[in-house]
């Protein structure tokens, strides 16, 4: 992968190039104004000059790997015009070329800033037990059966097992499944999961290298390196369109005798607008795509767009909304849903499970007037008992509330439905009597239907959905938006590997 330390090198010249051409044409301008011949042009060729030398610089290294672009007919149109004593000239396409390259400098960056967000997840740290104590120990140190503590809102540094505690884990980096899953003693965690519970303990079963999330670190990094699957359009313009310019001057210049001509003729063929436009487009078209949530490598990817005729999408937080909402509401006969749902969410403000925060945020969406409970002992990953306006209310799966409370006749009915659509359920009871059930799944984003139909008017013949969900889950959520191809239960080099085939 490029050293960042190369490319923050050359973003800070390209800047630094651009500030110079524009300060010494505005000057030359300005001198030249008041009288000052002299002044101006050493002012415009103050600023014309070093960005001749970095285009000479790069045009030769381009040479060398036989590749020719735009910017050679620009350094011959600069070098031409320095030649010829036309200073305003030469700082006109100097000033040209160093703002698109710092534009494409700036559009690069943004990329980068935003592949770069998942590479700060990685955990740097680990904390594991050393006899009666706890250390904080770099995560090279890490190895197979050190046990570890993880606590709340970590991730998880590397893949292992569970030990003596169920645990509750955010694990959408790994498989795309938004919703918390639960995990029991003894069975394996990847790392690059989130507790989304309380701590737990864990033995290491691989070092951090080798671990699952070091592995999807690696892909994103040999994605990030690897070359954009096509030359920018208007550099491929110029293997024809290079030496009929030359041509062109070199003729207007030996049929007229005068080397201005030929330096005319350099000039007027010297595309500015492609070198400005490319580079602005491409920076539009990244911050457009940014601005909706979407992450384009660079430009080169952004042009393969325009021949893509097969499209590969993710599901969770794609074309799914990436986290749980309520879906449905089971009641006992005498129960209302409102108030099923007020005493849940009354409860579950003093829980930070991510089912107990999406219980909350539907009964606010419903202004639903909360109270403030007592007595609240959460299980992590299995419930909250507590006091809501003097009832004693238990919240959570249908083992925990089925202990504490009286058996209901629709519970098998709505349990069997949760497993039907993949969801998840918090189900609710009330001084020892099952009242209901709240249904919680991962919704079909409300944009995502028009989305699939502008991408097939724009020329997308077929559509693939990748997914670390359940089959059955992910083919209802594919008929549902008409997707052509479902591919389930895949990991994240399993979809690398979709891709690439």
């Amino acid at each position: 992968m490029t050293d960042p330390r190369q490319y923050l090198t050359a973003s800070v010249i390209n800047t630094g190039l651009l500030a110079l051409v524009a300060i010494g044409l505005a000057g030359g301008l300005v001198a030249g104004w008041i009288g000052h011949p002299i002044w101006a042009d050493a002012l415009l060729l103050a600023g014309a000059v070093p960005v001749l030398v970095a285009v000479v610089i790069d045009s030769a290294a381009s040479l060398l790997r036989r590749e020719v672009g735009l910017d050679i007919i620009a350094l011959l149109s600069i070098g031409g015009a320095i030649a010829l004593d036309q200073y305003l000239v030469a700082a006109v396409i100097a000033l040209m070329l160093s703002g698109g390259r710092a534009l494409e400098d700036f559009a690069a960056a943004r990329a980068k800033r935003e592949i770069t967000a998942l590479l700060a997840r990685v955990p740097r740290s680990a904390n594991r037990y050393e006899g009666e104590t706890l250390a904080t120990v770099p995560l090279e140190a890490i190895r197979p059966g050190d046990r570890l503590l993880v606590r709340a809102g970590e991730t998880v540094p590397v893949d292992g097992s569970l030990l003596q505690m169920p645990a509750t884990l955010d694990e959408s980096a790994l498989t795309g499944e938004s919703l918390p899953v639960g995990r029991a003693p003894g069975e394996t965690i990847g790392s690059g999961t989130i507790n989304a519970g309380a701590p737990f303990d864990m033995l290491a079963a691989a070092t951090a290298e080798n671990s699952s999330f070091a592995r999807i670190i690696r892909l994103v990094r040999a994605a990030q390196a690897a070359k954009a699957p096509s030359a920018r359009l208007a550099d491929r313009a110029a293997f024809i369109f290079t030496p009929i310019a030359v041509a062109l001057a070199g003729a207007a210049w030996a049929l007229s005798g005068d080397p201005i001509r030929g330096l005319a003729v350099m000039v007027v063929a010297t595309p500015c607008p492609l070198i400005l436009g490319v580079p602005v487009a491409i920076v539009s078209g990244l911050s457009r795509c940014a601005g909706r949530g979407v992450l384009v490598k660079g430009g080169g990817a952004l042009e393969a767009l325009a021949r893509t005729r097969t499209l590969f999408l993710d599901k969770t937080g794609t074309l799914t909304a990436g986290e749980a909402h309520v879906t449905a509401i089971e009641t006992n006969p005498g129960t209302e849903e409102a108030e099923l749902l007020r005493l849940a969410a009354s409860l579950d403000q003093h829980s930070q499970h991510a089912i107990a925060q999406a219980v909350v945020a539907a009964a606010k969406a419903r202004f639903l007037t909360l109270a403030m409970p007592e007595d609240v002992e959460e299980d992590p990953g299995a419930g909250v008992p507590g006091t809501v306006e003097g009832r004693r209310v238990s919240v959570g799966s249908h083992a925990y509330v089925a202990a504490r409370s009286d058996a209901a006749a629709w519970s098998d009915a709505f349990l069997r439905r949760m497993g039907y659509d993949g969801a998840t359920g918090a189900f609710v009871a009330a001084d020892g009597e099952m009242l209901g059930a709240i249904l919680l799944a991962d919704e079909i984003r409300p944009d995502s239907p028009r989305a699939l139909r502008m991408l097939r008017r724009a020329g997308i013949a077929r559509i693939v959905m990748l997914t670390g969900d359940r089959q059955d889950v992910a083919e209802a959520i594919g008929a549902a938006l008409g997707i052509d191809e479902v591919r389930a239960e895949q990991q994240p080099q399993d979809k690398l590997t979709a891709i690439s085939t």
